[in-house]
């Protein structure tokens, strides 16, 4: 086979699982936005309750994305391998987990759910209705955390279309039952939480259906498996890990740009908006990058997964580019949609210039990320992370120190995504990661 023809095979399997990834990833703040849109109209109180229960409940299933990430790795493994009923088998171990997890989590959500309003010290109107939303929300975590492994064991099969026609039905089911809900039925925010925690349930179960009637069609085990239950907690533990240092680098960067001023915050929190929901294009490269890795890994082929991995550090890379010339490009367009202070423009229109120029290297640590995140070496990207966020912490805290200004800040925490890049290349450019079979 030709050169050419093999980088574009490498393409076209890029894309094949990239491009319904993205499309799922943009569902869900697409839900978030029909859901502000909706509760928004019902008052200023019930929108800020909504801002603060969406950030508790976004933090708590942010930290389950292990359960997407390392069943991906581990169900690619077995396929790459031809075991396709250990997969499965795999697969189904994960959402066990899941269901366990979910249901200690949902009855710890409701039990502990005003401490966690009280960390923001809101207003009681707001804690009142903030608490309503939430203690209904936690009725569907378990739905939530089986949909996250449920779509890993999918993406691990090589399948990402099936989880985007899910996450688009969802959100469009979303939509029809809150605006019932809140306003048909007059329920208010409570209407609100009842109508998502039916979507998402909706799609929690129809995923777990498509893969429970794949591991019948192959003769994988159904029921409880105690050791591959723990076994599955045990490698998503690094990915535990490894969340927590970059949710604590966000964090950080949130709390130093609270004390830069009113102006300063404002500009930040339209910059971060715009700078996650790109993340989203380059997620869903890293997400083509485990099951690729992973399958390659299991089949104990090393020179593909080398292959592919530059491959795909190539479109990390491009779509940084393009990602970042988007950014700065339609910055004139889009900057008046979000206010008309001209201090607030000025100073994000400056993040906006930081945050374009490392969109390019950004795409490389996304990459490199799903690609280790696919070989199973969570381990060494915890270490890695813990050692970025040591190093970052003084960068961010030195912009208080010095009196500097938000723009330096975007520049310190784009230092932390150099260190990732730097400790992800180094790994990459090495082979103890490149660990073949059908398990690690």
């Amino acid at each position: 086979m030709s050169r050419n023809r093999w980088v574009g095979n490498q393409d076209r399997e890029i894309l094949r699982l990239a491009v319904p990834a993205f499309v799922a990833l943009v569902s869900e703040p697409l839900m978030l936005l029909a859901d502000s849109a909706i509760v928004g109209h019902l008052g200023t109180p019930q929108l800020a309750a909504l801002g603060i229960a969406g950030t508790v409940l976004q933090t708590l299933v942010g930290l389950c994305i292990f359960l997407a990430y390392g069943t991906t790795s581990a169900v690619a493994r077995r396929i790459g391998a031809g075991d396709h009923r250990g997969a499965l088998a795999q697969g189904i171990d994960g959402l066990w987990l899941a269901l366990l997890l979910g249901v200690v989590l949902a009855v710890a959500g409701v039990v502990f759910a005003p401490q966690a309003i009280g960390v923001f010290n809101p207003s009681p109107d707001v804690a009142e209705h903030a608490l309503t939303y939430l203690r209904i929300s936690y009725i569907g975590i378990p739905s939530m955390v089986l949909l996250l492994a449920a779509t890993g064991v999918l993406r691990g099969l090589q399948d990402t279309k099936t989880p985007m026609v899910v996450a688009i039905s969802a959100n469009l089911a979303n939509i029809v039952l809150n605006l019932l809900l809140v306003y048909g039925l007059n329920l208010g925010i409570a209407g609100s939480a009842l109508g998502t925690v039916i979507a998402q349930t909706g799609a929690g179960v129809a995923l777990v259906v498509v893969v429970v009637r794949g591991a019948r069609r192959d003769g994988a085990k159904l029921k409880p498996d105690l050791p591959g239950i723990l076994a599955s907690a045990q490698m998503g533990l690094p990915l535990v890990v490894r969340t927590l240092t970059l949710r604590a680098a966000i964090l950080l960067l949130t709390y130093v740009v609270t004390g830069l001023g009113t102006t300063s915050l404002a500009a930040h929190q339209v910059a971060f908006t715009l700078w996650n929901f790109l993340t989203l294009a380059l997620d869903a490269i890293a997400i083509a990058a485990q099951a690729l890795t992973g399958r390659a890994l299991g089949a104990g082929d090393v020179a593909s997964t080398r292959s592919i991995t530059r491959r795909m550090m190539w479109w990390g890379l491009w779509s940084g580019v393009v990602c970042g010339l988007m950014l700065w490009g339609l910055h004139s367009v889009y900057v008046p949609w979000f206010t008309t202070d001209p201090e607030v423009r000025h100073t994000l229109s400056a993040i906006i210039v930081v945050a374009a120029i490392w969109q390019p290297l950004n795409g490389v640590v996304f990459v490199l990320d799903g690609v280790l995140i696919g070989a199973g070496d969570g381990r060494y990207l915890a270490i890695a992370g813990v050692i970025a966020l040591v190093l970052y912490v003084p960068l961010a805290l030195s912009v208080l120190w010095f009196d500097g200004s938000v723009v330096a800040l975007w520049w310190a925490f784009n230092g932390f995504m150099l260190l990732r890049l730097i400790t992800l290349v180094t790994r990459e450019r090495r082979d103890a990661w490149l660990v073949t079979g059908a398990t690690r």
